[in-house]
């Protein structure tokens, strides 16, 4: 077997399926942890070869382990499988707020990648972020990158650091796109729209935004510029954000997410 995924919550599972979609591995060649005993059924269920629920001596044959579970469980959860990895193994953690010393100080290896995805790798539409120590090797990294890259786009730092400013970033910014969306529902309701009119709306908006900016040359402000021209509709709306300071406020926003990713990590 090549990969162990311990957790099969949300995104252990959102890695199982992309790798076999993209045919990175095989159901043979994937091995995964759950004690959650419903969860171990619905895999076998599901033509899972390879599931247990205890550690056992299965995990020293693989060379990738993938951390995908609460930063609350780690304590426990390292105690036991501590004792069935080895040195040569590659760890990588998608476990938000948990720093690779700490990994480190737990289990048998230095060779850790540290990994921040967000929400939309559950359909191939993630970003990830992530960094590395030093005893990984260009091969075991470029592994693992082709690995993050079957749920979207993935970006290298060489400072851990980084990874608390993608938090607020990308790792929290799926929120930040439904709240504005939600907030422009609301007021797409006020102006007599029915719900279901008002979604579809402000949905197809957001779409066809992003998919416009990624195709074009053009930046943002650019775009911002084509759309609203002077004295017009798009001007009014932007008049009344820029007198409330809205950038600014986003801007803190996000600095308090950044903080927030720190003072995590630091337990």
């Amino acid at each position: 077997m090549e990969i162990l995924i311990v957790g099969a919550g949300n995104m252990g599972k959102t890695y199982a399926e992309s790798f076999l979609l993209s045919q990175s591995i095989t159901k043979d060649d994937l091995l995964i942890l759950e004690r959650a005993p419903e969860k171990v059924e619905a895999l076998q269920a599901n033509g899972y070869r390879h599931v247990i629920c205890e550690p056992s001596p299965l995990m020293g044959q693989v060379k990738l382990v993938i951390l995908a579970i609460k930063p609350q469980d780690i304590k426990g959860l390292f105690e036991r499988i501590a004792p069935f990895m080895h040195a040569e193994q590659v760890v990588l953690s998608v476990m938000a707020g948990v720093t690779i010393d700490t990994i480190k100080q737990d289990l048998p290896t230095t060779k850790i990648i540290r990994a921040m995805p967000n929400l939309p790798a559950q359909i191939g539409m993630g970003m990830t972020a992530f960094t590395a120590e030093p005893s990984v090797t260009r091969a075991e990294l470029f592994f693992v990158q082709n690995l993050l890259n079957t749920t979207g786009k993935s970006l290298y730092f060489d400072k851990e650091e980084k990874l608390d400013a993608v938090t607020a970033i990308s790792g929290s910014g799926p929120a930040y796109v439904y709240f504005f969306m939600d907030a422009m529902i609301q007021a797409a309701e006020k102006m007599g729209f029915s719900p279901s009119q008002a979604e579809l709306l402000v949905t197809q908006t957001f779409m066809g935004a992003v998919h416009l900016e990624n195709r074009s040359p053009y930046s943002c402000r650019e775009w911002i510029e084509k759309v609203a021209s002077k004295g017009g509709t798009t001007e009014a709306a932007l008049g009344v954000f820029q007198a409330q300071d809205l950038e600014e406020k986003i801007a803190a926003g996000l600095q308090a997410a950044h903080q927030r990713a720190i003072e995590l990590g630091r337990g």
